[in-house]
Order: structure tokens, then C-alpha cells, then sequence
């Protein structure tokens, strides 16, 4: 049974038993900020689980993309080792919030896998909680697995906490599991004296699927207390069913992983299945693959920190192992390509960013490329020179920057120093990064959002937004927080956080900023300097009491700054129709990679690869300011995700979408999943104008743009800084480019006059300074003030006159910006006997100033320019004392 059957199946039988079937969410957390990337398929239900949020059902099932490369989850380094390690990997898995417990999901279990995959029940096992810490064992589960599904007692294998109990976190739910596990044949080597089968770390046994029963909540003293709505939460390795289905003992060997390696196989034209390293190099390439696909689809692009970082590493290590294999040219983005052919059809954004991530691949290894030739130009010299001194281990100084500042992976270091007989400390170069180069953006995520925020909505539920039509509205003070703490009022002065009912105010989501305004009570009033929306559904209104007091209970009238809103307004709406121009432009691999929308400006990051010339800015601007022209009407649909998906309607990176979402069409052709506020008519925004685009990351651009009113002024100002230019210039606008060009083209000729004449003066105008010429001891000395003291004049002066001496030294001193200046030189026979650096700084030390350089040639100065002549009196002194 191929993988594509066996998820369809999944889902399928988890909706025939009411189970609403909820699409994959982001490989990147959008409700967890501790992680940096979904690892399980309950991530996305984290805050159902603990009552922060509410669904529309009470049984789910879902087939999750995960990645498991950070954390407590790494297996990164094991991948391609193994049978079954993965950076990415599916999660099957159903749930249950509050509604069936453990025996229906055991019976769903044993029955999927049974009938629906076929799999023979005597080779399958069970495991439960064997109780441990004073935490009873779980004997319910372990009659249900004898009496509801037949299992033998011998079959039921009571293992400990490691293996069988979970928990969220160091408090909230938690629980036992049961696992199941599968027999893969005593054939399969173990190297324990006695086998012990489920327990075992050999492969003779796999687990294959994993029920967690939610059952306590465990408190900050270490209590579990049972929790009055339990909950279950399965997760089972599409990649795992599928090797036990179609009979391999390997993961790799399956139809999710074997044309991958088949590919790169034939790319390398190597043979894979002969083991060694060659079959670890074909099968990283594979695995790595899926898992660099699936981020750039979700808006992760390689980078220098975070979560960036690890998808850099994972696709270096990737090409890394290309290169073992024998590329020399460009190679990973073509199996890249083929993890979008076989997996787009369930994830239909791979195909929707195919190009991107052609691109974003293509370029991430020509820059590994170049670092890999530099870094192991600089390996090679460090390791000649450690083996001549005699050293047994790299410096982990060497190491650690060789990482830091070149990107060259440490693993790869420490292989190449062993091929050379020398030792890499590679714990002891990580730390020395952190301490050099300081942690960057190495913690997860950002601060995760308050735990009052957390109990706010837990205990009120969402704040209503009334927003989209109206900027008025009436609602009730249902919390008020002032420090982070609730309190029943606030008074005059204070600064105090609002919690209503609903409002109009819009909660700072999407790039889109909190609305200002006045929240007016029958007491007191508020001034409101943002509105947030911590969490994503409950709206805090922060701001100061600027009038008596407020207390909860009360009813506020809410008044949004309504000018202030139609900018924003007018801004969030361009960001969507210069978002389809930049597609139409440059070319569908352009994708929204952040936005900031406030009432000033808008700022839009996208996915480009080069700086867009000065023809596609302009191109970019007229078909923005065409729609705007065309006064098209806006509309918004509410609909599911799945329905907006089919009518085209863009999904942006980053973003959280529930099961109903607000398709919003400004134009006539932009269509975008939106819950921000926006024009009725594309009419409204009035005008568009680009003021900047520049680079921001790899692959990624930032326009910079002003609509309405601000573009109107920024296009007057414009227009007066031109004709102020024209009348100094004394000629019209229209020539003013014209006469600047000329102009410039003069000075640059002047310059040239300029830079003779001083270089004349500098080497004596009229006068013939070979004429100062003294010998000293054989040596002929030249000492001379001149007229321009300006460093690059001395030293093109310095030239010449060398030159001309022949042989000997000199030293040319001048004024330059109020300050002494000096230069020394030497010609080269008799370097050795006379140091340009040492006689320089000399000098530059009696003008209480510093300096050196060269043996041939040093320049140097110093304040005391009242003090120049008599330094350069003590130069014959200097350079007898040289000769000896």
C-alpha cells in the first residue's frame, strides 16, 4: 500500500467516525513561540488542550508536516545512520478534546490498523504505564488492550515514565500513554545478550503509533490533579506504517524516501545499496531534501540565526554530502524539485512555490560552494601548520571562527582535522562562539505571550472584533490590568490595559498596526496608544486614564481614531494590489515575507532574488496606481480554508487561518486570505508612490511605499526640491539633469587640473629640489617642506621624487586640515639599514602625534604643526644614528 492510500485512508476512516478532518498546519508554530518548529500534530491543538481556545468540534484528525532538528527533538545527526531517523516526517494523528477517552482510542487504533491497513495482529503489541514516582500504573488501559481488542497479557508491556508517560510541559496536562508496537522479524541483528523485545533498542520491534491519555494536570508543586475534561492526543509515523505495509524494515526504503535516493543515485552516477558511507551521503540527501522543500514552502529561508540557521545547516549538511558523493556542480535543487512532484498533490503548497524554492535552493549552494573552497583553503593551512608544531588538536579558536565568521560547518572540520590526525574540540568551539560572537538569535522563538493574557481568554473567551464597517461602539469593561496585574479600577495618571466585550479597535495582527482612540466611560476616559491581540483572539486596549477613573462593569463608549484608520486602511489595501504587480512584474516566486501597515507608510517584504531595476519599479507603480484608477469595488467573503484555496485566494507566510477565513478582493485581480481592515473602493487609496526597495535577507526584498495623502506630499516635495535645483542651476526643471551632467563633467576636469598643480607643487613647482639634496655617510638625503600636505598628494609626490634621487631618503612633510603631516621613504637598497616606519614615527612623536609603517615607505602626522620645521631639523640626526 502506497503512502498516498495509507494517509487518504487515515483520514478517511477518523471522518467516518466524526472526526473533523483539519488541514496540516504551518511547519512553522504560530500558537507555541518555545518552538522553533512544529515537531507533533498535537502542536497546532496546544491551546485547545489547555482550554485557551475553543473549536467547533470535539474529535479532529489531521496528517501533520513536522520537523524534529532543534531542542529535545534533534535527530539530525542520526539521520542516514539509521533505519527510520528523519529531520521531516509526517504525523497521523486523531484527537480528542474532552469527548472519547481510552478504550475508543484504543478500539479506533487496533481497528485502522487491522482492517483498514491489514496489518497481522499477532505480530503487534501494546504497551502501558508500569506506574513510578508514587504515579499509579495504568491498569485500565491495559484490560482495555486484553479485553476490548484480544491482545495476550505477555503483549502488554508495562514500561516506565520514559517510555510511557507525557506531559506537556513542567506543569499543565499530562498523562500515561500506550503504544503500539510492531514485529519486524527476529531475523534483524540485536546485539544484547537477550533481546528485549519492545524495550529493546534493537529493530526487531518498531513502535508505530503513540496514544497519550491526558488525564492530570500537574501543578507547580509537582501535584497532578485530574483534570475534569480529559483528553487524547495520538501521533503515528506515516513513514513508519508505510515500511511495516510494504514490508521493509528500513523508512528509506519506502515510496516517501526510495525515489529520492533512486534520484540522486542516478545523478551521482552512483549505485545505492552497497552500504558504507555512499548509502549514509544518498540517504541524507533524501531526508534533507523533504525537509527543505516544506520550509521555504512555509516561508523559512536560509539565514544566519534562529530558525533560519537550522535550515542552513540541514541544507549544508545536504550539499556536504554531495559533494562526498561527487557534485561538483549544483545538484540538490533537482531532488528538491522531485520532493514537490511526489508530495504536491497533498500539499498543494509546494507546487504553489515550486519556482521559490528552486531559486532559493539554486542559490543557497552556490554561496555554500564558495564558502566550502575558502573555508577549506584556510582548513588546510591551519592544520600544515598544526602538525609542524606538533600539535595533536585544532585550536578551538580557529574552529570556532572558521564557523562563526565563514559558515564552515564544524562536523566537516572535526572529518577533515581527523583525516589529518588531529582532534577537534567541537562542544568546546560551540561555547567559544557563543562567548565571542555572542548567541544571536540561537533561543527559540520570542517571549511566548503572558500568561495573564492566557487566563484573560481562557476565562472570557474572544474579544468580538466590530471594527470592519464601523470606528464607534458600546461595549462592557470585562478586565483591567495595570502593571500586568488585574485590578477592579484605575484612576487618573495610571496606565491601564482594557479588556471589552467587543470593540471597534483593531488588534495589531498581519503587519497591520493597533488601532488609537478614546475609550469614554460615564467616570472617566482612556486615551488608547495601541490595541493588541495577545494570543489571536482576545483584544487588550493599552493606553493612559487621562480623566477620573474606570472600573470594570462599566460600559465605555469606544471612539477609533478614524482618520488614522483610513491611512491604515489605504496602506493595507496597496500592499495587496503591489503584491500582485510584483508577481506580475517579476514572476509568480514572489511571496509576502512580512509587512508592516501603519498610517505613514507601508513596508512590504517579498521573495526576489536581485535588486529590481529602475523599469520594473516603474512598471510596478502603474499597474498599482491602474487598479487604483480603475475605482474597482472591494468585497470580502468569509468561507472555509479549503473553499478559498480553490478560488485562488493567496495565503500568506506566517499567517494563523482558521477553518473560516476572510477572502478580501481590492482590484480587479488581487485576491488574498486577510483579516485586516480595508478601502471599499481601490479608488480611496488615491495614489501609490515607491520611495526605496533594498535588500533585507537572502531572497528577500523591502519596498518601502506611501499612498493618499502622503504620496501626494512626497511627490510635491519632490517636485519643489527639483525646481530649487533648476534656479540654482538658472535653467527650467526640464533641464536640469542635463545641466547637473555638464557641471559634474567640469568639476571632474577641474579636480584633474587641481591634483597636477598640487603634485607640481609638491615636487617643487619651478623649483629644483634635488638642488636640497645632502649626502650623509655615503647616503643622499632630501628633507623638504611643501605647499600641500594632503596624504595621497605626498605620496604621488614621494614617487616622483624617489625616483629621481635614485637612491637614498626622503622625507616630505606638509600642513593638511590645520595638522603636520609626514612621509618617509626609502628605496630599496637600503632597506635594512634605514626603517621608513621607525624614522617616521619618531618624528610624528615630537609633533605629540603617531604613526609608522613599512620598511620603504610610512606616513605619519601630528597636531603640533607649529613644531614641523624643527622636527624636520633632527631628520639628519635620525638617519645617521640609522647608518651607525
Amino acid at each position: 500500500m502506497d503512502a498516498a492510500t495509507i494517509r487518504t485512508k487515515f483520514l478517511e476512516f477518523f471522518a467516518r467516525h466524526q472526526h473533523q478532518m483539519v488541514r496540516s498546519s504551518s511547519i512553522v508554530p504560530q500558537n507555541d513561540p518555545t518552538l522553533y518548529f512544529t515537531n507533533a500534530g498535537m502542536v497546532q491543538f496546544k491551546d485547545v488542550f489547555v482550554g485557551a481556545e475553543s473549536r467547533p468540534y470535539t474529535r479532529a484528525v489531521t496528517a501533520q508536516k513536522c520537523l524534529r532538528v532543534s531542542g529535545k527533538h534533534n535527530d539530525l545527526e542520526s539521520v542516514g545512520r539509521t533505519a527510520r531517523h528523519h529531520t521531516f516526517f509526517e504525523m497521523l494523528g486523531n484527537f480528542s478534546f474532552g469527548d472519547y477517552f481510552k478504550a475508543d482510542a484504543i478500539r479506533f487504533a487496533w481497528s485502522f490498523l487491522t482492517e483498514e491497513i491489514g496489518l497481522d495482529p499477532t505480530r503487534m503489541a501494546g504497551t502501558v504505564f508500569a506506574g513510578e514516582d508514587g504515579i499509579a500504573a495504568d491498569e485500565e488501559a491495559a484490560a482495555l488492550w486484553q479485553k476490548e481488542v484480544g491482545l495476550p497479557a505477555e503483549r502488554v508491556v508495562r514500561l516506565g515514565k520514559a517510555d510511557n508517560f507525557w506531559a506537556m510541559g513542567d506543569t499543565g496536562p499530562c498523562g500515561p500513554c500506550s503504544e503500539i508496537h510492531y514485529f519486524q522479524g527476529a531475523h534483524l541483528p540485536c546485539t544484547a545478550a537477550t533481546c528485549l523485545g519492545v524495550a529493546c533498542e534493537c529493530d526487531r520491534w518498531v513502535e508505530i503509533w503513540n496514544l497519550v491519555f491526558m488525564q492530570f494536570e500537574r501543578q507547580p508543586d509537582g501535584r497532578l490533579v485530574p483534570l475534569k475534561r480529559t483528553g487524547v492526543d495520538t501521533g503515528m509515523g506515516l513513514e513508519r506504517l508505510a515500511a511495516v505495509s510494504q514490508g521493509k524494515t528500513s523508512t528509506f526504503e519506502t515510496d516517501l524516501l526510495r525515489p529520492l535516493i533512486d534520484l540522486t543515485a542516478e545523478l551521482a552516477r552512483k549505485k545505492y545499496g552497497a552500504g558504507g558511507d555512499q548509502d549514509v551521503s544518498l540517504r541524507v540527501v533524501a531526508d534533507h531534501a523533504r525537509a527543505t522543500a516544506f520550509c521555504i514552502a512555509d516561508g523559512v529561508f536560509p539565514e544566519k540565526g534562529g530558525r533560519e540557521y537550522v535550515l542552513r545547516r540541514i541544507m549544508r549538511r545536504a550539499i556536504r554530502h554531495g559533494s562526498l558523493l561527487g557534485f561538483d556542480e549544483p545538484f540538490f535543487h533537482k531532488v528538491c524539485d522531485q520532493v514537490v512532484e511526489r508530495m504536491g498533490a497533498a500539499y498543494p503548497e509546494l507546487v504553489e512555490r515550486r519556482e521559490l524554492i528552486q531559486r532559493i535552493v539554486q542559490a543557497e549552494e552556490a554561496a555554500f560552494r564558495r564558502t566550502l573552497t575558502r573555508g577549506l583553503q584556510k582548513l588546510q593551512e591551519a592544520v600544515g601548520v598544526a602538525r609542524s608544531a606538533g600539535e595533536r588538536t585544532l585550536a578551538v579558536s580557529f574552529v570556532g571562527d572558521l564557523y562563526a565568521t565563514d559558515g564552515f560547518p564544524l562536523d566537516l572540520t572535526r572529518i577533515i582535522a581527523e583525516e589529518a590526525g588531529l582532534a577537534v574540540d567541537e562542544e568546546a568551539a560551540q561555547k567559544w562562539v557563543v562567548q565571542t560572537h555572542g548567541a544571536g538569535d540561537s533561543k527559540v522563538g520570542d517571549e511566548a505571550v503572558a500568561a495573564i493574557y492566557k487566563e484573560l481568554l481562557e476565562e472570557l473567551g474572544p474579544t468580538e472584533f466590530v471594527g470592519y464597517d464601523e470606528t464607534r461602539g458600546t461595549s462592557e469593561v470585562l478586565a483591567l490590568l495595570v502593571g500586568g496585574a488585574r485590578v477592579a479600577s484605575a484612576v487618573e495618571g495610571q496606565t491601564v490595559e482594557v479588556v471589552t466585550r467587543s470593540t471597534p479597535f483593531y488588534g495589531r495582527a498581519g503587519g497591520q498596526v493597533g488601532d488609537t482612540g478614546r475609550l469614554v466611560g460615564p467616570h472617566g476616559e482612556v486615551e488608547a496608544s495601541d490595541t493588541l491581540k495577545p494570543g489571536g483572539a482576545l483584544v487588550v486596549h493599552q493606553g493612559r486614564v487621562v480623566k477620573g477613573r474606570l472600573a470594570t462593569g462599566e460600559r465605555l463608549e469606544l471612539q477609533v481614531d478614524s482618520e488614522r484608520r483610513q491611512a491604515i486602511r489605504l496602506n493595507h489595501s496597496a500592499t495587496h494590489l503591489l503584491h500582485h504587480a510584483l508577481r506580475s512584474v517579476l514572476g509568480p516566486h514572489v511571496a509576502q515575507k512580512g509587512s508592516l501597515v501603519g498610517p505613514d507608510y507601508l513596508r512590504f517584504d517579498f521573495s526576489h532574488f536581485e535588486p529590481m531595476t529602475d523599469e520594473q519599479l516603474r512598471r510596478v507603480e502603474e499597474l498599482v496606481n491602474r487598479e487604483i484608477r480603475g475605482d474597482g469595488e472591494s468585497r470580502t467573503d468569509l468561507m472555509s480554508f479549503d473553499e478559498a484555496r480553490q478560488t485562488g485566494a493567496m495565503a500568506l507566510f506566517g499567517e494563523k487561518y482558521g477553518d473560516r477565513v476572510r477572502v478580501v478582493h481590492v482590484g480587479s485581480a488581487s485576491v488574498e486570505l486577510c483579516g485586516g481592515t480595508h478601502v471599499r473602493r481601490a479608488g480611496e487609496i488615491g495614489l501609490l508612490r515607491i520611495t526605496s526597495e533594498e535588500s533585507l535577507a537572502m531572497g528577500v526584498r523591502r519596498i518601502t511605499a506611501l499612498t493618499g495623502a502622503g504620496a501626494l506630499a512626497h511627490a510635491h516635495a519632490t517636485e519643489e526640491t527639483l525646481r530649487a535645483v533648476a534656479q540654482l542651476l538658472r535653467c527650467g526643471p526640464e533641464q536640469a539633469a542635463e545641466r547637473v551632467e555638464r557641471l559634474l563633467g567640469q568639476l571632474k576636469e577641474v579636480e584633474r587640473e587641481v591634483a597636477t598643480l598640487k603634485q607640481k607643487l609638491a615636487t617643487g613647482g619651478g623649483t629644483d629640489l634635488m638642488a636640497r639634496v645632502q649626502e650623509l655617510k655615503g647616503v643622499r638625503l632630501l628633507v623638504t617642506r611643501v605647499e600641500s600636505g594632503e596624504p595621497k598628494v605626498l605620496r604621488e609626490a614621494g614617487d616622483t621624487l624617489r625616483d629621481r634621487l635614485g637612491s637614498g631618503v626622503l622625507v616630505l612633510a606638509g600642513e593638511h586640515e590645520g595638522k603636520a603631516t609626514l612621509l618617509a621613504m626609502v628605496t630599496k637598497d637600503l632597506v635594512g639599514r634605514v626603517h621608513a616606519g621607525k624614522l617616521v614615527g619618531a618624528l610624528a612623536e615630537m609633533l605629540d602625534g603617531r604613526g609608522g609603517g613599512r620598511p620603504d615607505m610610512a606616513q605619519a602626522g601630528g597636531p603640533r604643526l607649529e613644531l614641523l620645521d624643527e622636527a624636520l631639523a633632527k631628520v639628519p640626526e635620525l638617519v645617521s644614528a640609522s647608518l651607525g
